[in-house]
């Protein structure tokens, strides 16, 4: 009788020892290989330029390299700059701090009240914006600008006004590096700064997943958009850049859809509000 209760032990640990070695097998299978990534689908509407780094791997997969180092104006993807410096120099106190809308109306109505740091950059209002860089000023500005090294640094287009169609200009692959660096945690701001701005960034909470982003437009003809951010999996986190020739909107939505088809978004995400912008 011994015997058979030992052999049945002994059967039922193997039995625990495959399943673990099949399971362990299964996930690293699903952890995405960007060398073998194909976008040409997703852009054959839209010129532009998509960046996926796997950090786990410190693989990245560009899709047109020569787009993804040039520099553009980085519209409202800006905001998270903005945002950071803000905190760290205390112009704004923390992600509840509330501006009072000045009774402007302006482009969309979601920008027409009052709004918070967190807020506005959900609703990507762009006047919150502005007065946050009037109050952290053009010296405190173009100091930070050149300790992050960002892009060309360049904020003589005004201080309200330069990351607009305007003086500063950043490539897709140097965004890339601003927020590998911001991911984690590595840029020269205090921690509780960079928690912060990565919880405002949050586009959309799955059971397996978290998406972070930021879109950006040029407003005046809408003719280059931005979708920045990153992801974190069950089994791995990625960032990403895409810039392409039309809305944020049409950035974002290019760049859920890769998610989707490789595997790192597994529901549904809703629908992008004005923050296409």
């Amino acid at each position: 009788m011994k015997k058979w209760i030992y052999v049945v032990l002994v059967l039922s640990i193997a039995g625990i020892g495959g399943f673990s070695v099949h399971a362990a097998s299964s996930a690293h299978e699903k952890h995405l290989n960007v060398s073998r990534m194909n976008v040409d689908d997703e852009f054959k509407d839209t010129d532009g330029t998509f960046i996926l780094h796997d950090l786990q791997k410190e693989q990245t997969f560009v899709y047109n390299r020569k787009r993804a180092n040039q520099r553009q104006t980085p519209q409202s993807t800006f905001k998270v700059v903005n945002a950071l410096i803000g905190l760290q120099v205390k112009a704004v106190r923390d992600e509840y701090d509330v501006k009072r809308w000045d009774g402007v109306k302006r482009e969309f109505e979601s920008w027409n009240r009052d709004h918070t740091l967190g807020s506005a950059m959900r609703e990507s209002a762009i006047w919150y914006y502005q007065a946050l860089a009037r109050d952290i000023g053009e010296e405190r500005m173009k100091s930070w600008l050149h300790t992050l090294s960002y892009g060309n640094k360049d904020i003589s287009g005004g201080i309200d006004q330069f990351w607009l169609q305007s003086s500063l200009t950043i490539s897709p692959l140097e965004q890339e590096t601003f927020l590998e660096k911001l991911f984690k945690e590595e840029l020269p701001f205090d921690k509780p700064v960079m928690k912060t701005v990565k919880r405002m960034m949050i586009q959309e909470e799955g059971d397996h997943y978290t998406l972070y982003g930021k879109t950006g437009t040029r407003l005046t003809d809408m003719g280059l958009g931005w979708f920045v951010g990153f992801i974190k999996t069950e089994h791995g986190s990625y960032v990403f850049v895409t810039n392409v020739d039309d809305s944020g909107t049409k950035a974002k939505n290019i760049t859920v859809d890769i998610l989707k088809k490789y595997g790192l978004i597994t529901s549904k995400i809703k629908e992008p509000c004005t923050a296409g912008l």
